[in-house]
């Protein structure tokens, strides 16, 4: 069986793959499995501090596959449902992986491509990558990406691209939020994942963990609420093995028990 999504380690990073370069890395239903799969297995490996997640070839993801797309004209509304809900859970294992994630943008992400984007903690692209939310002209919805765009898109700019289906520039993205940063060429895109990367690897794997999940967790609370949270995150933290250990290391003027061996 073809495998469209490959996982290499260098060091203690996991870099995720898609590998559909002669179809833009596009979804169909065996990619967005194994791309789930990959993401759930890598948030639960204590060796992998940080994921990267790229592609082969020109594109790094241009959405729904065409073959994959014919099939759902005769589905059902149930079938469509199940359906949707499948690629949910793919953008879901993404953008709650207890791991952080940087996306390495190296050529046009469209429809769920961009939202893959969206999912990733910080996002790095080349000046040469282009981006669109493209559903509308199909008759469809950016509707699975949509919880994605609202965490990282300006709502002006997310309202005119969602219903434009213009494709914009890299520096767009970075003006709009979906990219965290644009670089020129495919060295600097590498040299700028690994220095995310580096930076990762220095802070508590368990603080990281219980940060992206407060971050979920305050969307939507009240003021009373969100101090709430916050007050028992902190106090959880700061009693943990590596709360403890980080606290000590610093008034030790040591470094802390995760940064060596990294």
């Amino acid at each position: 069986m073809e495998k469209f999504v490959e996982v290499v380690f260098q060091k203690k990073i996991a870099f995720i793959r898609l590998c559909r370069p002669e179809l833009h890395n596009a979804f169909n239903e065996s990619l967005i499995l194994e791309l789930t799969r990959a993401f759930r297995a890598q948030g639960e490996n204590p060796e992998t501090r940080a994921i990267v997640l790229c592609a082969e070839g020109k594109s790094f993801c241009a959405g729904a596959d065409l073959n994959w797309m014919r099939k759902m004209v005769d589905y059902s509304f149930e079938e469509n449902l199940q359906d949707a809900r499948r690629l949910g859970e793919m953008f879901c294992a993404v953008a709650e992986c207890p791991k952080p994630v940087v996306a390495q943008v190296q050529g046009p992400a469209y429809g769920g491509g961009a939202g893959l984007v969206a999912a990733c903690d910080a996002a790095v692209g080349l000046a040469s990558a282009s981006f669109a939310f493209s559903e509308v002209k199909l008759g469809i919805l950016p509707a699975t990406i949509m919880p994605y765009l609202l965490q990282k898109i300006a709502p002006g700019a997310l309202r005119r691209y969602a219903l434009t289906a213009e494709p914009f520039s890299a520096e767009e993205a970075l003006r709009i939020g979906l990219l965290s940063e644009v670089v020129q060429s495919e060295a600097e895109l590498e040299e700028k994942v690994s220095s995310l990367c580096s930076a990762l690897e220095k802070n508590s794997p368990a603080a990281i963990t219980a940060c992206k999940k407060l971050l979920r967790e305050m969307a939507g609370k009240t003021p009373e609420e969100a101090r709430d949270l916050a007050s028992q995150s902190i106090a959880q933290i700061r009693v943990s093995v590596e709360g403890q250990e980080g606290l000590k290391a610093f008034l030790e003027k040591r470094k802390p028990g995760w940064q060596y061996n990294v």
